[in-house]
This record gives C-alpha cells, sequence and structure tokens, in this order.
C-alpha cells in the first residue's frame, strides 16, 4: 500500500474511540497520529502504549492457540512504536516494545520482549560469509535469493575480478533496494515466547517459537513453504530462505540456509552458506560451503572450511585447515556425493573426486578429483585409493534413487538447480582422465607390481586393473545411454538418416564439464554467462538467474554434444560415419556393461543378507529363529525395493538394447535391398 492510499485507508481517531482506549489503559504521547481503518472498534485493545506514528486495523475474529485457547485478537498489554496492525492480528504481553514494523494481517505475536527496527537495516543482506576459505578471500555476499550456483562462482573465480567485481555490484544494487527503517512481519506469522527480534524482515506464515534472538537476518517464508525457528535458537546476520527448519537451540552466525534445509539439536554455524536440503544435527560448520543435500547428523562432526554437495559425513568427521604457520588458510574441496565413515580425517588442502569415500586418518594432501565412485582408505598411516569402486556399490545407487525423493522444497521459484545424473559429462570425462592415468601408471612401473604409487598414495594391483574395467564399463553405459535416447522411437531407412539424427543440435558441449554446486554444464556455456556478466551485458542478479535456468534446461541438448564428441576417441570412429552396424556394435558394449554393472551391485546388495550379517538376530531363539528375526526386520532379498529396482532394470535395459539392435538390423537390410 503506498503511502497516499494508506491515507486514504486510515482516519483519525473519534473523540468516543479516544476516550474509551483511555479507559482501557491506553495512552499515546499525540493521539492525532494514531489513524484506524473505517471499520475499526476499541472494544479489543487493552492497556497499549502508542508512541510514533500508529496505523490500525480492525479486529473481528478470535484465534486458537496451543492447548485449545481461544483468544480474540486485538492488542493487549503492549507498547507500540511507529507501528502499522493489520486486520485481525493479535498482539498480546509485550515486555518491552515493538518498534518500526508493519504487521500484516492475521499475525499472532505473544509474549515476547523487544520486536524493533534500528535505524536503517538491510536485513542480513550484503553481509559478507567467509566461506570456504577461513583465513579469507572467498567471502561472499549474501542476498535474499542467493542461489549456489551464483555462490560458486563467487567463491571460487577468483582469478576473474571483473565477474567478481560485477556481481558484489549487482548484489550491493539489491541491498540498497531492501535497506529500509521499516520492518515487515509478513501475514499468518506466529512469534511466540520470544526474547528479542532486532532488524529482522520476516516473510508470511512464519512460526518462531520460543526463539532467544535474532538479529540482522530475513525469514523468507512463503505461504507454500512454510520457515520454523524454534526453542533457544541464536541467529545474527542470517538469512533464512523458505521451507527450512532452524530449531532446537541452534547457534548461527553470519550464515545463509537455503531452501528446505533443517539444522537442528545444538547445531551450530558460523561463516556458512548451506543449500537446498542441507541438514545439520549436533556438529558444527565453521567457513562451510555446503552445497545441496550436505547432511551431518553426528555431534562430534565438524566441517570446516571446505566445499560440499551430496555429502555424508559420518560420526567424528573432521579436517584440519591450520598448519600453525601461517594461521588457517587451507581449504578442500569434496566433489558431489562424497561421503567420510566414522573418525575420518582430512588434512586440507586436498580435494576429493565425487561420489567417493573417505576412511581413515589421511595427513598427506590426497587429489583423487579424477578418479570419482572411489575409496580412500587409510592403513597404517598410508592412503590408500581404491578406484571406481564405489561403481559396484549398492549404497551408490540407493544414495541415487534417495535424493530426489528428500526434496523438501515447495516453494514453486526453487533457486538452486539440481542435476541428480550420477553419470554425466562431468563425471564421466573424470572417469576418462583417471582410466588414461591407471594405465600410464601401470605402463610406467611395470605390470607385475605388487602396488603403485600415485600423488602420496598408493594403489594396489589388483585395485588399479578392476578401477580400469570399472570404468571402461560406466563410460560404455554412459555413451550408449546417450546414443540410445538420441535414437529411440524411429525406423531409419539408411546410414545417412542415422548420422543425420547423430547431429547435435548445438555446438556447446564439447570438452570440459564443471559442477556449479548442483548444476552440470559445459564450461564453454558457462564462460559465455560469465563473459556476458563482464562485458556488462548483464546488469540485475535475475538476468544471471535466468542465465542458469537456460543451462540447466539445455543439459541434455549439450550432453549429447560432449558424447557425440566423445565417440571418436573412445569408439575409434567419428559419429559423422557411424553405420547401423556401429550402433549395433556400441549397444552390444553397452549391454555388456549395463547388465555386468548390475550383476555387481544385485551381488553387493547380496551380502546385506548374508549370515554375517544376521549376528545379533533371533536373541535367545532356536531352530531358524535367527534367519526368522531377521526376515521380519530386514525383509527378504529378493522383495527388498533396492534389489528388485536393479532386477527391472536388468530386464528393461536389455529389452531396450534388443529393440534397437533390431532397428538397426532392418536399417541393414534396408540399406543392401537399396543397393
Amino acid at each position: 500500500m503506498t503511502p497516499t492510499s494508506k491515507n486514504d485507508f486510515y482516519r483519525p481517531l473519534h473523540d468516543d474511540e479516544i476516550g474509551q482506549l483511555v479507559y482501557q489503559g491506553c495512552s499515546s504521547t499525540d493521539w492525532n497520529l494514531v489513524k484506524v481503518s473505517s471499520d475499526f472498534s476499541p472494544d479489543y485493545i487493552e492497556n497499549v502504549k502508542f508512541t510514533g506514528h500508529i496505523r490500525l486495523n480492525s479486529f473481528q475474529h478470535s484465534v486458537k492457540l496451543v492447548g485449545g485457547i481461544t483468544f480474540h485478537t486485538g492488542i493487549y498489554n503492549a507498547w507500540l512504536h511507529n507501528c502499522e496492525v493489520g486486520r485481525n492480528a493479535l498482539i498480546h504481553n509485550v515486555r518491552s516494545y515493538i518498534a518500526n514494523y508493519t504487521i500484516e494481517e492475521g499475525v499472532i505475536i505473544h509474549n515476547v520482549t523487544t520486536i524493533a527496527v534500528d535505524g536503517e537495516a538491510t536485513f542480513g543482506n550484503g553481509v559478507m560469509v567467509e566461506a570456504i576459505n577461513e583465513g579469507g578471500g572467498r567471502a561472499i555476499p549474501m542476498y535474499d535469493y542467493l542461489s549456489t550456483h551464483v555462490a560458486y562462482m563467487l567463491a571460487l573465480y577468483r582469478h576473474r575480478p571483473g565477474l567478481i567485481e560485477t556481481l558484489k555490484n549487482m548484489v550491493k544494487d539489491y541491498t540498497e533496494k531492501v535497506k529500509s527503517s521499516e520492518g515487515t512481519i509478513g501475514a499468518h506469522t506466529k512469534i511466540l515466547n520470544c526474547n528479542t527480534i532486532l532488524n529482522v524482515k520476516i516473510g508470511p506464515a512464519t512460526t518462531i517459537d520460543g526463539t532467544k534472538k535474532l538479529q540482522n537476518g530475513s525469514i523468507n517464508s512463503t505461504r507454500e513453504a512454510l520457515v520454523v525457528i524454534g526453542e533457544g535458537v541464536i541467529m545474527d546476520a542470517f538469512i533464512v530462505c523458505s521451507g527450512s527448519r532452524i530449531t532446537d537451540a541452534t547457534l548461527v552466525s553470519k550464515s545463509f540456509i537455503g531452501q528446505g534445509c533443517v539444522l537442528d539439536k545444538h547445531y551450530s554455524a558460523v561463516n556458512s552458506l548451506f543449500f537446498a536440503n542441507c541438514q545439520g544435527f549436533h556438529g558444527e560448520a565453521c567457513s562451510v560451503f555446503a552445497g545441496p543435500y550436505t547432511v551431518t547428523h553426528h555431534k562430534s562432526t565438524l566441517l570446516i572450511a571446505g566445499m560440499f554437495s551430496f555429502l555424508n559425513a559420518g560420526s567424528g568427521s573432521n579436517q584440519s585447515n591450520h598448519l600453525y604457520k601461517l594461521g588457517p588458510i587451507h581449504q578442500g574441496i569434496m566433489e558431489r556425493g562424497a561421503k567420510t565413515t566414522s573418525d575420518s580425517y582430512l588434512l586440507w588442502p586436498s580435494h576429493i573426486g565425487a561420489f567417493s569415500l573417505v576412511m581413515g586418518r589421511h595427513y598427506k594432501h590426497c587429489d583423487t578429483a579424477d578418479f570419482p565412485f572411489s575409496y580412500l582408505i587409510e592403513s597404517n598411516d598410508e592412503s590408500i585409493l581404491v578406484p571406481g569402486i564405489n561403481l559396484k556399490s549398492i549404497g551408490t545407487v540407493r544414495d541415487s534413487q534417495k535424493w530426489p525423493r528428500r526434496d523438501n522444497r515447495t516453494d514453486s521459484n526453487l533457486l538452486d538447480l539440481i542435476n541428480f545424473n550420477l553419470l554425466s559429462p562431468f563425471t564421466v570425462h573424470r572417469m576418462l582422465n583417471g582410466r588414461k592415468k591407471l594405465i600410464d601408471i601401470r605402463k610406467s612401473s611395470g605390470e607385475f607390481a605388487s602396488e603403485y604409487s600415485y600423488d602420496k598414495m598408493k594403489i594396489e594391483k589388483r585395485a588399479l586393473d578392476r578401477g580400469i574395467q570399472l570404468y571402461e564399463m560406466a563410460i560404455w553405459k554412459f555413451l550408449g545411454n546417450s546414443l540410445i535416447t538420441r535414437l529411440q522411437g524411429k525406423v531409419y531407412a539408411s546410414d545417412l538418416e542415422i548420422r543425420e539424427t547423430l547431429k547435435p543440435d548445438t555446438p556447446l558441449g564439447k570438452g570440459n564439464w564443471v559442477d556449479l554446486s548442483g548444476l552440470i554444464c559445459p564450461f564453454e556455456a558457462l564462460d559465455n554467462l560469465l563473459k556476458s556478466v563482464e562485458n556488462g551485458e548483464m546488469t540485475m542478479l535475475e538476468e544471471v538467474s535466468a542465465a542458469l535456468v537456460a543451462l540447466h534446461k539445455n543439459y541434455y541438448n549439450y550432453e549429447w554434444t560432449w558424447a557425440a564428441d566423445m565417440f571418436a576417441g573412445f569408439y575409434g570412429k567419428n559419429i559423422k560415419e557411424f553405420t547401423a552396424q556401429d550402433v549395433i556394435t556400441v549397444v552390444e558394449k553397452w549391454k555388456e556393461s549395463v547388465l555386468g554393472i548390475d550383476r555387481l551391485l544385485y551381488e553387493d546388495a547380496k551380502k546385506e543378507f548374508s549370515l554375517s550379517k544376521m549376528t545379533g538376530f533371533g536373541v535367545d531363539g532356536q531352530n531358524g529363529a535367527r534367519e526368522l528375526d531377521f526376515a521380519q526386520v530386514r525383509g527378504e532379498f529378493e522383495k527388498n525395493d533396492t534389489v528388485k529396482a536393479i532386477q527391472v532394470h536388468m530386464k528393461t535395459k536389455e529389452a531396450l538394447g534388443n529393440e534397437l539392435i533390431q532397428r538397426m538390423e532392418q536399417t541393414k537390410n534396408s540399406t543392401v535391398t537399396v543397393n
């Protein structure tokens, strides 16, 4: 409502209304500054002190509080200074005062101490978060709609100072727009049993219950994705996005909490960024860039000075960023899908490849970026690399299935664009690099060596040979998937028609790919976006967000360009020369790889139902009690959802491959007939 329309909507108090308010224990330094709506009634305003400019709507309904207590809306036992109170709001028992706030329709404020805006506030916008490197140098300015992708660019592209300066100026412009000496408490918000709320912007339908202190922040709740701030929480310099919960004495300072996140059970976070669907319980985060689905549930777990995404941190996980020389200046990266076991330790700087497992304590600076899906295991103070072993782990498949199901975001405006694919040009390119490195290591050290060394890590011969094989299977699986998808749903009359279909739709996609903390895209396409920012072609954050959405939507077009380019090197023939027979050859190789990996996954799952896993079941029972108790608790192997999914996958993929082979055979026959 504009100031003009507000003046039109509100009227001065009548003398009899002022008299009734005074009779009901109310006071004002100047009743002329108190304006009310046309249907206002003073009946439900008692023991209230008004100072400054006040605007009051009508209070006609009752609301129910916890325990079924009914309370008529109105204002009781409070001091309001420069406030507007919306229709059917309830303000009850304000121990100190509420100052400089617009309190919208249906808000309930009960038993609070102070809610105020003091001077001009930015509500957490523009606050610099020293993520990734505790010693500084990668500070990211927060704003209401910060995405993990923009944060990635701001944090990691410091080698492009023009880009960083332009993006920071965009955030600065936005911060200036939201700067205000008045705060808002959105419609149907509940603020109950709280102490201090200072310089906080609160979106609609927020619940703040039992919170100790909130200062300099934004709570961007929406009606379709509510925010809950709970008992004992203390937050300073923060932004909380829609659909998130921060409860149970959690401590937050200089941090951004993205959509659908949960911080609970005494969690502590400082100088950290949490993006879509992160969860933090019990432990602590310091200078952390927590990309989507970073999860840490254990009291003794510390995440510090690192970048993570799709992480599952085991109990007692720890990292060191301080070598007691120049201070805590070191940092680390664990790429998407990495896991740490209980009591694992990493000495930063280190770089852990995607979907890898870290077990034990590693005192050397490990770099496994080109070896995704690996184990990094400690043995006798040595770091042992087991390349590609997670490709045959049923846990990897289970993770890929659970992440989409655990998306807590219900907001129609999603800030983070998430690609859930296990195999993508990003991971497959790393596997191509890793396979080549393994082959080179074997060649340089000799095929009969019992173990090999690579960058301060050791690789056993059996693990190296198996890693090459697993990477080859996964590469064939990915390339075959792309080829089959490209050729699906059509009968081809000739090899020429096949080649026409295989032509990429865009030249973008070749070469290196990046994972922008959830969004996977070719660097070349991203670079075009970055240059547009650097050249001043984009001047607003909304334009950057729209360009990122376009990158995300074009993923499969870019993916095929990359895959088509890879066939020349990996298969040995350019797609411009492909025939029906080449397609058959690739699909046969694809079938062999897909079914081979699925069989490995099936066998890995079967281990979870072995007799050794039944230890502790059927206590005090005899004659098959252990097996029966195990079946009652864990179910039967063949009926397990993940196992059934593998079996269905095997049948589906085999049928899909056979169907394409059949169509290619028809193409071969028709080509022969024409000739």
